[in-house]
């Protein structure tokens, strides 16, 4: 009876999140405001085309961008090239947020880590991420090795200087604070840097994904067989509008799904800051 009773708090407490992502998550997007706006623009797309004011040629119909995308679904094994986009995102997401927000984390902490590091990144960052491509082609190839790299570049820098920035500025006074009742320097980068900094690291992460599916299109038309960035160069190279659009609006639907689960990741954990 007590393993059934955890399992169905288990399940109960699963719901109950899942229903709170789809109501922060959702509820813009059937707000009566958005609403409003959103579904006359549905109809200008898809009537300016059948009506002659735009060639179809150059801006298809969202009906035929929707049967597109179920044929591409169906038959163009478009969920195969998600996941395996969806795989190199995550692989160079979590590497450069594993050495980021450390990395970020000791800079704005200690002055003398701070004056040793610091200067690289501001060398290497300024050079564009798209810059790196054919580097990065010599080194790895053309293959995973690559896309995961060059999302890397992408995602590693906006989340280590937004570290770095939200540590540094952690207010003097908590620290005063924290010290007083004997925190060890330790403790207060767990306890106290962190958390005031975690608003900024949770932004870098949302800056991050937006620059990583940027690289991971420029890096999967660059070469590979595979991957939603694949499906779109090659849509480009025989002027198939309809399917570029589709993977368009899937690449826009992942960045949007990652930055809510971010979004709810920090309303959960940074109750300080709900209702601002």
């Amino acid at each position: 009876m007590t393993d059934e009773s955890y399992e169905t708090r288990g399940i109960r407490r699963v719901l109950l999140e899942l229903g709170g992502f789809s109501k922060n998550a959702l509820g813009n997007f059937f707000s009566p405001e958005f609403l409003c706006v959103l579904f006359p623009l549905l109809l200008i797309w898809e009537f300016v085309p059948r009506l002659g004011l735009i060639p179809e040629s150059l801006l298809p119909r969202l009906s035929t961008v929707a049967a597109t995308f179920w044929d591409m679904l169906l038959h163009g094994k478009l969920a195969v090239h998600i996941l395996y986009s969806l795989g190199r995102f995550f692989a160079a997401f979590g590497i450069a947020v594993a050495l980021a927000v450390p990395i970020g984390m000791l800079m704005g902490w200690n002055q003398k880590i701070r004056a040793f590091i610091l200067p690289l990144w501001q060398l290497l960052s300024p050079i564009p991420p798209p810059a790196w491509v054919p580097m990065t082609i010599i080194i790895f190839g053309i293959g995973s090795g690559m896309h995961i790299f060059l999302m890397f570049i992408g995602i590693f820098y906006p989340v280590l200087f937004n570290t770095y920035q939200g540590i540094k500025d952690t207010d003097p006074r908590y620290l005063a604070s924290a010290r007083v009742f004997g925190a060890s320097e330790f403790t207060l980068l767990r306890k106290v840097y962190f958390w005031h900094a975690f608003g900024s690291i949770i932004m870098s992460l949302k800056t991050g994904v937006a620059m990583g599916l940027v690289m991971l299109v420029i890096g999967e038309a660059y070469g590979g067989r595979m991957g939603i960035g694949f499906l779109l160069g090659q849509a480009k190279d025989y002027f198939l509008i309809p399917e570029m659009m589709v993977c368009m609006a899937v690449t826009g639907f992942l960045g949007w799904f990652f930055i809510e689960i971010l979004k709810y990741v920090e309303i959960k954990l940074a109750v300080w800051k709900v209702g601002r």
